[in-house]
């Protein structure tokens, strides 16, 4: 387990998505803030994906990709940061699967499993979504969602879900800076 100052640091893995405002630029700025998080480190990032909605249909498709970091943030303090960057990035929730400037879902935390009204881990629908589970076992292949399984048996059972990951050109073309 890492350490920041001889304090044990959890693993945490988050799911970025956005079809808003330059989805492309919403996502590089996401990964942006996570790795300036207080009291955290970002360890790796997926590729970026493109997927089509879920859920509500009549939208844009969505970028995604996932991070894993580690964090010496509570759970709570954690979800708290994350509805903070969304909100930096002009995140507005009005109706659920509405399109989203930024999307930032805490999918894992340690092998944590808790079920509260403001925080469920693992996320509950993480397992049926391949614009999640593809970029997640990219970056840890051996992956194992508490409860649910191998996120490569997961993946599997998503196969007729439509995923295209965007090329290192195209995300090379976006500048990274705030607005």
């Amino acid at each position: 387990m890492p350490t920041f100052a001889n304090h044990t640091a959890s693993q945490v893995f988050i799911a970025l998505g956005s079809n808003l405002e330059n989805p492309l630029f919403q996502i590089k700025r996401g990964i942006q803030l996570l790795n300036e998080l207080d009291h955290s480190r970002l360890i790796k990032q997926s590729s970026l994906y493109r997927s089509a909605p879920v859920g509500k249909l009549d939208q844009p498709d969505f970028i995604n990709a996932v991070v894993q970091i580690v964090t010496k943030l509570s759970p709570s303090e954690l979800l708290k940061a994350l509805l903070e960057i969304e909100q930096q990035c002009g995140r507005i929730r009005t109706t659920p699967n509405a399109p989203r400037t930024l999307d930032l879902d805490l999918l894992l935390y340690d092998d944590l499993q808790c079920n509260k009204e403001e925080l469920i881990l693992p996320h509950p629908r993480m397992h049926e979504r391949a614009f999640v589970l593809q970029p997640l076992m990219e970056i840890k292949q051996d992956c194992v969602i508490p409860g649910r399984g191998s996120v490569a048996e997961l993946l599997s059972a998503c196969a007729d879900q439509s995923l295209e990951r965007i090329s290192k050109h195209d995300i090379e073309k976006i500048p990274l800076h705030c607005h």
